[in-house]
């Protein structure tokens, strides 16, 4: 069923646009400093399958940490919530996703929770297949499943992007595996979270992600279980305590949906039981989230109260 374009959709981007211009587009990872600052777009998907939007949703985006909560989801499934919580913890932190603080102070040293990037990394790590290509393989075909789009695949020009300048994530891996939370070879594991991070979807593709976890764990149009529902609940929990990156208490307020956001500029929301957002805006704040894709939500969650709280 084709995305019709909305026009109130249309004009809520439009006012959240006039704020990208006091957000910076990531530039630490190469690739991702070609995006355009000022593009901002927005496709909501329903259980019935209709699909409204604002924007130019076909653009591609790479999921960066939206793709956090999907390793998480896939880790638990293989691996059951006793033996990933051994390896990462439940909290938030007021931390950057990137800092290695914690990860010294905390003991037993182990990252505070899988939204962080050392969390996120213990997670990938805990991913199950014979090697790195068929642990791979499993998260693209668990996200291809998610998307109901079988042509979903990584950006070889990002995931290179990214391999090449991830020095903080090996930093982080190597302190992890000094105290035995990972105990792959770190350059193998960097390859598979940076090809990880790469996978490059559409807003639709979003939003039907969001729809399944709005669903706790159905494709509503198949009806078909793809995680199961304690699986979704977590993952959910997770989108709401830290899903945004050390803003994520100040989202719950404004916005109060469970979401995840990545430093491409791309938001997967999923609204329980009602809907599933796919939002792109490039344009980052301080925090790394899309600064007027954040005003979007904002806007839309009290035009559409869309607040779970």
């Amino acid at each position: 069923m084709p995305c019709k374009s909305s026009e109130e959709l249309n004009e809520l981007v439009l006012e959240a646009k006039k704020y990208t211009k006091y957000g910076k587009v990531a530039d630490y990872i190469p690739e991702l400093k070609k995006a355009h600052p000022h593009d901002l777009s927005v496709a909501i998907y329903h259980p019935n399958g209709t699909c409204r939007s604002a924007g130019d949703i076909q653009q591609k985006i790479t999921l960066q940490s939206i793709s956090k909560v999907l390793t998480l989801a896939l880790a638990l499934i293989d691996c059951g919530e006793e033996s990933v919580f051994r390896k990462v913890g439940y909290e938030p932190t007021g931390d950057p996703f990137n800092s290695i603080i914690k990860l010294e102070i905390m003991n037993p040293t182990k990252p505070l929770n899988p939204m962080i990037n050392a969390g996120a990394l213990a997670v990938t790590h805990m991913i199950k297949g014979k090697n790195i290509e068929d642990r791979l393989n499993r998260i693209l075909s668990f996200v291809q499943e998610l998307t109901n789009n079988p042509n979903v695949t990584y950006s070889q020009e990002v995931a290179k992007s990214e391999f090449e300048t991830a020095h903080l994530n090996r930093s982080l891996c190597y302190y992890m595996k000094q105290y035995g939370v990972i105990n792959e070879d770190v350059e193998e594991l960097m390859d598979l979270y940076t090809k990880q991070c790469a996978i490059e979807m559409d807003c639709l593709d979003l939003a039907r992600i969001g729809i399944v976890f709005a669903m706790d764990g159905v494709e509503p149009i198949t009806n078909k279980r793809i995680i199961p529902v304690d699986v979704a609940r977590i993952c959910k929990t997770f989108m709401v305590t830290c899903g945004m990156y050390n803003a994520s208490g100040e989202f719950a307020v404004r916005v109060g949906i469970p979401a995840k956001s990545g430093v491409s500029g791309g938001i997967m929301g999923a609204v329980p039981n009602r809907f599933g957002i796919g939002i792109f805006g490039p344009a980052l704040d301080d925090k790394g989230n899309s600064i007027a894709g954040l005003k979007l939500l904002e806007m839309m969650s009290i035009k559409y109260a869309l607040s779970m709280f």
